[in-house]
């Protein structure tokens, strides 16, 4: 069923065209007015026997009750101020529902949908900043801590897929994923042109997947842009009101596709066996669905603690020891901020990912046990390069869990007493009272995390340049 809003307002439309009050049409399908009218103004979503008797009386197929476009402008606008005045923003003002009745004429419409519009945009201007940005991923942080980081009902949906496409284990193809698309409508095309903003576009009118030129075969990345706009689709995203919903729409699409891309059963059979033999190692398990490291870890974190028993804290920082991204239930000590982020703040340069930054031979993992002020941590630390700098993914486990892994044999360890300032942070009083006063030096700022985020409708995708994206392509034949 679409909007049930819709569906009463198309019921209205064709009630009006026949001429019939509530009345007349309540005693020709045996339903009170009153119910009806609770129909049209979508409190009240009528039963596929009801659409069917009004279809009869309005002279109508059912199609064209619950079609999903506004039968006419007037009928848009009214849409557009019912959908305005259920958003929970406007209902936190406390303010009266105005309802669109037919002495109201379309120009007054016009003006209070516009205003509408109008606060709509500049509370996205408001919530478009980096505090507002740091707030709600501190909030997702904490949340998918309780959840251990486990979605069960996208693990579900992402069975469902894999299953129809007959994907058990093993690397997922280019080709799978494709026909993965298909089942939902969609078809996926290369292009070279894609908004400097955007990863990837999903075209919904014209059912198609914009990802860049296919780059190396059974790369994890184009197969995973697609995934993700496919999710949006599975998962019926509408387009986020709030800093929040883009967080956890990305969020959730994420999961998805990696949950595709490492099926549930295959994967926890596969790290199973591997802790059965004490020799649980990220590299074999992104070899054995070859995708990369930091998926492989990611999708990891997901189903250790509920499948596996395991808690652990996965880190991604930047090659000046900023945290990128970060998850924990076991108890690391991350380094927070006064509002409780971790985004941005630097770690001890006693953990393992700066000591593996600090290695001159990076190309073996770095394995060390760290011993901070909340217990011992086992550490695997790969660093790499990305397209602008280099940065470090560790995975850790606390001491008693390091059995089940490889690497535990390590010989290094170090000790970590931050947040205590006379761990890493504050210079030796010898080379403090030296240099104090004799230095200048120019800092590098973290430019995304002081930087005012985009002003669309989607954080970080310019509007006009993606419309003007979709418009370009929106007559090619769909073989780009």
């Amino acid at each position: 069923m679409p909007d049930i809003a819709m569906v009463g307002l198309r019921i209205r439309h064709f009630r009006t065209e026949a001429g019939l009050t509530l009345d007349q049409v309540g005693e020709r399908v045996d339903v009170a007015a009153s119910q009806l009218s609770l129909m049209e103004n979508g409190k009240r979503e009528p039963r596929l026997s009801v659409l069917t008797a009004l279809a009869d009386v309005f002279n109508v197929s059912v199609a064209d009750l619950i079609e999903e476009t506004p039968p006419s402008e007037r009928a848009a606008l009214e849409l557009d101020l019912h959908r305005a005045q259920a958003n929970s923003a406007y209902q936190e003002l406390g303010l009266p529902t105005i309802k669109a009745t037919r002495g109201m004429n379309d120009q007054t419409l016009r003006a209070i949908v516009g205003m509408h519009r109008e606060l709509d945009r500049r509370a996205r201007l408001a919530i478009a900043t980096p505090e507002e940005a740091r707030r709600a991923n501190t909030k997702m942080r904490w949340w998918l801590r309780e959840q251990n980081n486990y979605l069960p009902e996208i693990e579900v949906l992402a069975d469902e897929a894999t299953a129809a496409v007959g994907h058990t284990t093993g690397a997922l193809t280019h080709r799978t994923v494709a026909e993965m698309a298909d089942r939902v409508g969609l078809s996926i095309i290369h292009v070279d042109d894609l908004p400097h903003s955007a990863r990837s576009v999903l075209d919904l009118e014209n059912g198609r997947i914009y990802i860049p030129p296919a780059s190396i075969p059974g790369g994890h990345g184009l197969r995973s842009l697609a995934l993700q706009a496919v999710a949006h689709v599975v998962l019926e995203h509408k387009a986020p009101t709030s800093y929040r919903d883009f967080l956890l729409q990305r969020l959730e699409a994420s999961y998805y596709a990696a949950a595709c891309l490492m099926p549930r059963r295959a994967s926890v059979d596969f790290l199973q066996t591997a802790k059965d033999n004490r020799s649980i190692a990220i590299e074999d398990f992104r070899d054995a669905f070859g995708v990369t490291h930091e998926a492989a870890a990611l999708r990891f974190t997901n189903l250790a603690t509920v499948h596996l028993g395991i808690p652990l804290h996965f880190l991604r920082v930047s090659g000046d020891g900023a945290v990128v991204r970060a998850y924990e239930n076991d108890g690391l000590p991350l380094p927070l901020d006064a509002t409780g982020s971790t985004e941005g703040e630097i770690v001890c340069r006693y953990w393992g990912a700066r000591q593996a930054l600090g290695r001159t031979t990076r190309t073996t993992e770095h394995y060390q046990y760290t011993d901070t002020p909340h217990g011992t941590f086992f550490e695997s630390t790969q660093t790499g390069i990305g397209s602008n700098e280099e940065f470090a993914i560790t995975l850790g486990v606390p001491y008693r869990e390091s059995k089940w892994f490889r690497g535990r044999e390590s010989p290094h360890r170090a000790t970590s007493r931050c947040p205590d300032l006379t761990c890493c942070r504050r210079p030796d009083d010898g080379l403090a009272q030296r240099w104090t006063g004799q230095a200048w030096a120019s800092a590098r700022v973290h430019a995304h995390i002081f930087s005012p985020l985009p002003h669309g409708t989607y954080p970080g995708v310019d509007d006009r340049e993606l419309y003007e994206f979709l418009e370009a392509h929106a007559g090619d034949d769909g073989h780009v």
